[in-house]
This record gives C-alpha cells, structure tokens and sequence, in this order.
C-alpha cells in the first residue's frame, strides 16, 4: 500500500505562516528589504561573514563617522562665514556678471546683510554667529570648509549628491561605501543607522542606498521622534517564545534559506535576508540597551538637552560607541533650513534646536577619548546666496540655494581643528580660493578612514565603479 504524504510545503508558504523573534518573519523580510544591516564583533564573526571587520588600505586615524545633517540648506553668511562687506551693498544690485547663469538665476536679488552679529572665538579667533554660542566655545577643534560646490542647486540632487556623489546613476552612499570597505565592529547592530526624526528628507532612502552594493550594506531608518526604545525599533521584543526556541525556528528558516541560495548561485538580496534575519534575532539582547538613552546619567541627558535633538544625538553618541560605523543624523527633515523666507525667525529657531546637543557631543566625545578617532562632519546639501529671495518683502526676508562656496565643518577623526579651507569673494557670491567639490570631500573622508579612494571599488556592469566616480582628491592641508 502506498504512503500518501501531504506534499511538502513550499519556502514561500512556510515563510508566510512561521513566526519568529523580532515579532514575525514579515517583519525580518521588511527590514532586508529597507537594508538593514549586519553586523560583526573580530571575535565572533561568522566565517564568510560580509559584515566582518576589514582591514582598511592603510591605518586610517578615524574608525566610524557621526553626520550631522542639516537638512535643506543652513545660510553659511549666517552661521561660519561672515560677510561684513555685504552692509555697504545692503539693498543694491550686486555684480554677478562673472558667475554663472546657473548662479545668477538665484542671486537677481539685492544684497542682504545678515541680521546676527558675528564674534570671534578660541585661540584660533575663528568668527561665529550668535546662532551658535555652545558650537562656538569649540571651534579649536573645528575644520570650516568655506569653498563647498556641489552641482545642481536643487534639494534632491543636492542631497543625493552630498550622500552618494552622484545625481544622475543610483550609486551607493557614504555610509554603504565605508560598511562594505570596513565591515562592523557590533555583531548585535546594523553597521550603519540614519536617525531622521519627522519623515523623511527629500529623494528619502535614496539617501542612504546602497545601489549595486550588496542589500545588507544599506542604511538602517530609524524615526527617532520616539522616546521608547520599543517604539524606535519595532517589535524588538518576541514576547510569545523563548529565546532557543526562537533561535531553533529561525536555524530551520536559514536551513531553508541556505539551500534556496545554493540553487540559484549568488544571489545578494537573498544574502542580504539571510544577514538581516540573523540580526533581527540578535538586536534582542543588545538594541534596547543601545537606543534606550534613559540609561545615561542625568548629568550627560541634562548636558544634551531633553529635546528631541538632544535625544537622537545622544543616541548617536550611544551607537557609535558600540561599534555603529556610521552615523547619520538628520536636522530639519520635518521643519527644514529651506529658508526662502523669513530667514532670522527660522534659522535662530532651528539653531537654538541643535546647538546645544552638537556641543555636546562634542564634549562627551572628547571627555571620552572618541574624538580622535571619531569623525563628525556638521553641514547640508548646499548654502545660501548672500542676496534677498525674490521678490522681496522686508518683513519676511530669505535666500535661495547657493551651491558655490557654502560652508561644512568637520571635527575630530584625523583632521585639524581651528582652520579653516577656502574662501569666498568678500560678498559671498563665489569661491575664489581652494574650490572643494563633493568628490574631494568624499575622497578625505575615505583617506580617514584608511582608504584610497581610487582603490576602494566594486565590479558591477563590467565596471569598477567607486565612491568618487573618477574624480576626488584628498585635502592634505586638512588632515592632522
């Protein structure tokens, strides 16, 4: 007599119908589906593992990155570059007959002083506006960078192109580009995090892709508007099985998984799953330490501020201490420093969100020992124009984009602090000194991090494609 046995079922069934940690195997799907990544300790990395800790090119003098972001465009006339010239033109056409049409379509309008007062500071005497009296007690340690250009003055291919260097093919960002080149140094968090309160910026998880890169090396999102670590990472907690069981459930999926990927060669997002489903178990035991910031002393929460700018660049502080390798957090997603408009109101309000919390992490770090090895870069995806926004109302006045000499900061990790790098022309209007395009900005940050930059690259389409495209080149004067 012949047995009769029901037919087996198939991976997609079994996937829809199972449950594991982390809530559901759904929930695993959605997060290799968003990139999320995984991670390695040296000492317990799996064999084979892509996330395992690499050895860079060279000893690069900073380990992992913290980008503040300021979404939208901060007016560098405003903040770190001060134009006093710009008083004698307040109201006047200004010459632009040698920029750009590009730039001249943005600066028709007459020349606008800036309505914050400017004061010099450290031993370095490097001037700050009064939006930023905390940031300014540290400026020994910052590197301005007064001569950024970037290429369209739009927000989306700005900020894809500060991100990823690229606003016409998807390349990989930053963050995935550094995750690939170094691996993770937390088996029990993704390598990379975006912390963006509010939604999402403009061209959204364009900004922290990884493109061609294998999945597991993308960005991380984290809405971090929420205080409860439960509510940051969703159902994080299995609350229905132990955890061997949950670690016998999931080896029986990865059985599945494993020999899924054996029939169809190497197949990267099905790699990236299999990373992600791995994490997703392991997050259980270290992730509600790492974004629980109650944890710290209320001496370093009070430090920070109990704001929610406070919060998320103390979590970052939290993340990048355990081994996170790169930190972006974004500033201004929800309200951003797009000010076309009433820009005294707007830009003393968004200052005053930040400026305490980047002061200090930029304390903690030091205090910790981190900043040498810890590289924050402070900046948005381009500047403003020295000009009014057309047309003009003086009782709501702004500026539009500038991608033409605006200013970044960076902190820590190698680089040299209380210089600055360029210069603009005494209005403002154009870089007449050390033009730092993107790709050279990537090509140093890759450079502290121990990397060629034109050696860091991936096979993809018959081509060896990189960060810096074929372009890039590191600032020396910069570098410690």
């Amino acid at each position: 007599m012949t047995a009769h046995f029901p037919a087996p079922q198939s991976r997609r069934d079994f996937l829809a119908t199972s449950g594991m940690g982390m809530g559901s195997v759904a929930l695993a799907a959605m997060l290799a589906e968003m990139g999320l990544t995984a991670s390695a300790r040296a000492a317990t990395a799996a064999p084979g593992n892509p996330l395992a800790p690499k050895r860079p090119h060279f000893p690069g003098t900073a380990k992992r990155v913290i980008h503040l972001f300021m979404n939208g465009g901060p007016s560098q006339v405003d903040t770190f570059n001060p134009k006093p010239e710009l008083n004698k033109f307040a109201g006047k056409k200004l010459d632009t007959s040698n920029l750009s049409s590009q730039t001249q379509a943005r600066t028709k309008g007459v020349g606008f002083p800036s309505p914050f007062k400017f004061k010099r500071h450290g031993e370095c005497g490097q001037p700050v506006s009064e939006l930023f009296p905390k940031v300014a007690k540290h400026v020994d340690d910052l590197c301005f960078i007064h001569s950024m250009q970037s290429e369209i003055p739009n927000h989306s291919p700005g900020l894809l192109m500060m991100n990823t260097g690229s606003v016409a093919i998807p390349k990989p960002s930053v963050g995935s580009w550094l995750l690939y080149g170094l691996g993770s140094e937390n088996q029990g968090l993704p390598g990379f995090v975006v912390l963006c309160p509010k939604g999402m910026p403009t061209a959204q998880s364009d900004n922290w892709r990884n493109a061609f890169l294998p999945g597991i090396y993308q960005g991380t999102y984290v809405d971090s508007r929420h205080t409860d670590p439960e509510d940051l990472i969703a159902n994080v907690r299995n609350d229905f099985l132990l955890k061997k069981q949950q670690r016998r459930q999931l080896g029986y999926i990865q059985q599945l998984n494993r020999a899924h990927a054996r029939e169809r060669g190497n197949d990267s997002h099905l790699e990236a799953r299999i990373q992600s489903l791995e994490l997703a178990f392991r997050m259980q035991s270290e992730a509600l330490d790492a974004f629980d910031v109650t944890r710290e002393p209320e001496n370093i929460r009070e430090m920070y501020g109990d704001t929610q700018q406070g919060r998320q660049i103390l979590l970052a502080r939290r993340l990048a201490e355990r081994g996170v390798r790169y930190v972006q957090v974004y500033h201004g997603a929800g309200q951003p420093w797009d000010s076309h408009a009433a820009i005294e109101k707007n830009h003393k309000r968004l200052a005053a969100e930040c400026d305490q919390a980047i002061a200090a992490l930029l304390t903690d770090l030091k205090e910790r020992g981190m900043l040498e090895d810890t590289l924050v870069i402070w900046g948005g995806e381009m500047g403003r124009t020295p000009t009014v926004q057309l047309p003009v109302n003086k009782n709501n006045m702004g500026r539009d984009h500038h991608t033409n000499g605006f200013t970044i900061w960076m902190a820590g990790g190698g680089v040299k602090g209380g210089m600055t790098h360029g210069q603009t022309d005494p209005l403002g209007l154009d870089i007449i000194k050390d033009p730092v395009p993107v790709h050279d900005l990537h090509a140093t940050i890759l450079h502290l991090m121990g990397f060629n930059h034109e050696a860091l690259t991936y096979r993809y389409a018959g081509r060896d494609f990189r960060l810096t495209d074929v372009y890039g080149e590191v600032l020396d004067d910069i570098i410690a």
